[in-house]
């Protein structure tokens, strides 16, 4: 495979990386504390918060399928859509689940974990990870 440069993968670089990474760590903790100040389960907490990482299995069918379930799993939209639905239905376990999805996504953030493009799993919004940013 040709090797392939960040303005090929619309990486971003340099103090931008550095923002979107810290609004990752707000939404972490935003989140996270939202969630302990509307008296959630920690143990609820603990056993949600990795679920959204079972979408890496998708890249067992390649990483042109494994980059669209992950980025299903880790985008904005759907934990969002579930939290307006929490607050329009009264529901407490919806609301606790968009929480704890948000948090994890903003883990995932503020560790470098972007966004997948389908030229593998280590090629992210957020820059390489893993083996393919130890071969630049």
């Amino acid at each position: 495979m040709a090797e392939l440069t960040s303005t090929e993968t619309g990486a971003v670089s340099g103090g931008l990386r550095t923002l979107l990474r810290l609004e990752g760590l707000t939404l972490f903790a935003g989140m996270t504390l939202l969630y302990a100040v509307w008296g959630g389960s920690w143990w609820i907490y603990a056993i949600l918060f990795l679920v959204p990482d079972l979408s890496f299995a998708a890249y067992l069918a390649g990483p042109r399928l494994g980059a669209i379930v992950y980025n299903a799993a880790h985008s904005y939209m759907a934990p969002m859509t579930l939290n307006i639905a929490g607050f329009a239905l009264a529901s407490p376990l919806v609301l606790s689940i968009a929480m704890i999805w948000l948090a994890h996504i903003g883990f995932d953030r503020a560790l470098g974990y972007g966004l997948k493009y389908s030229a593998g799993f280590g090629f992210t919004h957020l820059g390489r990870i893993g083996s393919a940013a130890k071969a630049t």
